[in-house]
């Protein structure tokens, strides 16, 4: 008496269109970044006006006393 033992492996062979799509997210949203830091608002540097119109009125200079 023979026992045969067949052994059914099977493959979808499925995963190759999930990694195609993560990799094509993954380059639009490094084509955003690139866009943004290198042409869009995060490649303007920031405009700080800093003017400081500080008057120092020093003692007036008294005149010595006339002889």
């Amino acid at each position: 008496m023979t026992h045969d033992h067949d052994t059914v492996i099977v493959d979808k062979g499925g995963g190759s269109g999930m990694g195609a799509i993560l990799a094509v997210i993954g380059i639009i949203v490094l084509l955003a970044a690139v866009w943004y830091f290198a042409l869009g608002p995060g490649s303007s540097p920031s405009t700080t006006n800093n003017t400081n119109n500080n008057t120092v009125n020093p003692p007036a200079v008294s005149a010595p006393p006339a002889s």
